[in-house]
């Protein structure tokens, strides 16, 4: 009779304080919410952009290799820490040297104009993503509009994901990143040691009706960003005007961000 009425005490005391506090789904959702309020440019109640499936566009004929304005606005929006030590470099975007780009493409009798650029590169949020396939716990997975997403609270640091992007497109917090972060932006969470990051295309801007910041901080127009499904859209009107390619299309993973040579 005893232990019977301490299990009815403690199953009585669990009900009171789970009537008393908001599911923890309502809770997620409303300081996700509040992430994307304090954006700049974002006042009140700003519709979301939305799209069947995002894509990106990179000219790289207007792209400047000195430049590094969007590689800046990423990483100060995102707080990307600074480590200083290649070796433990956390990156959403950086640049790369064209053959190492595209290795495929790549001959002995390229143009010299071609093989001197230097191309930005990040995330190719793949139709076909081998990140998502090999994730045992979920924290990598793909959304209805394409957009392929890290949850860093489910990332265990197993370092599958990252051995299975082709790309190099997901870097591993060595050490704790936040000491590292050079100029702190409030609006966005920071990580922790031993979790995964990469782009997100900027998921948490387009919720509150802005576009990436790479592209709004890229003064040539280099970067292009939209709704490749939507023949309207100025991905789509690029893309059917001009010739692109894909970093390592061959192998099926079906990249979604085009780059103009």
């Amino acid at each position: 009779m005893v232990s019977t009425r301490r299990e009815f005490l403690i199953i009585a005391g669990l009900s009171a304080i789970g009537a008393a506090c908001p599911p923890l789904g309502r809770i997620i959702a409303k300081e996700t919410s509040s992430w994307g309020s304090r954006l700049p440019g974002a006042p009140g109640r700003v519709p979301a952009l939305k799209a069947k499936r995002w894509a990106m566009v990179v000219d790289a004929n207007k792209c400047s290799g000195d430049c590094t304005d969007c590689m800046t606005a990423c990483h100060e929006a995102h707080n990307v820490p600074a480590i200083g030590n290649v070796k433990q470099e956390v990156k959403w975007i950086w640049p790369e040297r064209f053959e190492d780009v595209f290795p495929a493409e790549s001959h002995a009798y390229i143009q010299e104009s071609v093989r001197k650029q230097i191309i930005p590169v990040l995330c190719n949020h793949c139709d076909n993503p081998p990140c998502v396939r090999v994730c045992p716990t979920g924290a990598t997975f793909r959304r209805a509009d394409g957009i392929v997403m890290m949850d860093s609270h489910r990332c265990i640091g197993c370092k599958i994901c990252l051995a299975a992007c082709p790309f190099g497109a997901r870097s591993i917090n060595f050490v704790n990143p936040r000491p590292f972060i050079r100029k702190f932006n409030p609006d966005f969470p920071t990580r922790t040691k031993g979790v995964i990051e990469k782009c997100n295309f900027c998921e948490e801007r387009l919720a509150r009706g802005i576009l990436p910041a790479c592209v709004m901080a890229c003064q040539e127009k280099a970067l292009v960003f939209g709704d490749v499904d939507d023949p309207n859209s100025k991905v789509r009107q690029i893309l059917d005007r001009k010739f692109s390619i894909r970093r390592r299309a061959e192998l099926g993973t079906k990249p979604q961000v085009y780059y103009i040579l």
